[in-house]
């Protein structure tokens, strides 16, 4: 007799298990059997974290699955007090388990470089009739595909469902801080999930998501959690640091071609398209992974140029730049950029490629802000036990207040072998 379920071992939630005697399981199941969502396993969760933090070497398949697993508990948590329709459940738990699909090569980091985001990659491969994913949605039902990609835009209704997936408190959250926390060896990620599952419910009258009373405590650890991860982790110098040596190659290897001079590539590859300044399709998107990446850094470690040459060596051999902060007065840390620039162009390197200013600017780093024009991604509680009210989370709480300040980091990213100089410039 075969198994109805397919089990998922899991270090954060330690069994994931999937029903596979009903038309919903196999979809589900078919889903993760894809050639797109089994390319997140070639794609790390952390994007350049494990150059910091050697165990973070976790992928984006192991995290869609967690949230996908998140989004099912929350699910049958509130069909216990609401009635959910059944084409509801199933988009959000695959919004839920889709919701990163489109991600590139290390994450986040080639976004920024390469000018796309993720999502909308995310929703042309549901929507698509050219990907397995789409074929299998549209197979099942020709609505699910846009009520899916709904989701993910954020224009989907109810509201409250597409909160569990894209929100300020939603299963990707949720999975990431502790997956992210445990994968690093730190604990600033660590928050009474139980707890917030329990306590969530749903104001069907205003259509969002709210924690009750007893939950509010869970969810100021929960964005507390957040804060740190991204003080300890996110914003850690080592790996900001690889995103910048990343960045340079990939810039200097941009200008080579531009120039009509020699940068190794395989034909008719996505790297191909990229080198030659061009957009990338969805076929060729989902072609690339950190695997692509890496054997090309590796070959231009021999490129007759020898920036990019250098670049790659630094990249591949973890000989990244040193990230000083410029705490500084403003009208001070002008002239000691320029100041460094001159001492790295002494040493024959070029500043442009050696000498990078950090802000952070391609993460967000409110921790949690009120934002009325942007109503699912408040936070909601319930507010009192007598007379309760539901009110936005930074009304009741100081501690969410105090993270409403945001946090900015501003480094500038030089070899590391001219630390002891530059820091006598700044001296």
């Amino acid at each position: 007799m075969s198994n109805p379920e397919r089990i998922y071992r899991d270090p954060v939630h330690n069994i994931i298990r999937v029903r596979t005697d009903s038309a919903e399981g196999a979809l589900i199941v078919a889903l993760i059997d894809t050639p797109e969502f089994q390319r997140l396993r070639r794609v790390r969760q952390l994007g350049l974290a494990h150059f910091a933090y050697q165990g973070a070497e976790h992928s984006r398949f192991t995290h869609s699955l967690g949230a996908f697993h998140l989004a099912t508990r929350i699910l049958a948590k509130l069909s216990n007090s609401y009635a959910l329709r059944d084409e509801d459940r199933l988009a959000v738990r695959i919004a839920a388990l889709l919701h990163d699909v489109g991600h590139g090569a290390f994450s986040h980091v080639i976004e920024s470089i390469l000018g796309f985001h993720h999502e909308d990659f995310t929703i042309e491969t549901v929507t698509s009739g050219e990907t397995a994913v789409g074929r299998l949605l549209s197979n099942h039902s020709e609505e699910l595909p846009g009520r899916v990609a709904d989701i993910i835009r954020g224009n989907f209704r109810p509201m409250a469902l597409a909160q569990l997936v894209s929100s300020q408190l939603d299963v990707d959250r949720m999975d990431y801080l502790l997956r992210d926390s445990l994968m690093t060896g730190v604990k600033y990620g660590v928050f009474d999930l139980e707890w917030i599952i329990k306590s969530i419910e749903i104001n069907e009258g205003d259509d969002h998501l709210y924690v009750s009373a007893p939950g509010i405590y869970a969810v100021e650890d929960y964005l507390q959690a957040r804060y740190y991860m991204f003080r300890q982790v996110y914003f850690h110098r080592t790996l900001r640091s690889a995103e910048i040596v990343l960045r340079s190659l990939l810039r200097r290897a941009l200008r080579l071609r531009a120039e009509g001079k020699d940068v190794f590539f395989v034909e008719g590859s996505a790297m191909e398209t990229i080198l030659d300044g061009s957009k990338l399709n969805l076929a060729e998107h989902l072609s690339l992974d950190d695997s692509d990446m890496i054997f090309h850094i590796k070959r231009w470690q021999y490129a007759e140029d020898r920036v990019l040459s250098d670049l790659a060596d630094r990249f591949l051999n973890r000989r990244l730049f040193k990230a000083f902060d410029l705490d500084m007065p403003d009208e001070e840390r002008g002239g000691f950029v320029r100041d460094v620039r001159r001492a790295v162009a002494g040493e024959g390197l070029d500043p442009d490629y050696y000498v990078l200013e950090d802000t952070g600017g391609d993460i967000w780093h409110n921790f949690y802000i009120k934002d009325d024009a942007r109503p699912k991604d408040q936070i909601y509680v319930e507010d009192g036990f007598a007379r309760p009210q539901i009110r936005e989370i930074s009304e009741v709480s100081a501690a969410v207040r105090g993270l409403q300040k945001g946090y900015r980091i501003h480094r500038l990213c030089f070899p590391y072998e001219l630390k002891d100089r530059i820091e006598e410039l700044y001296h």
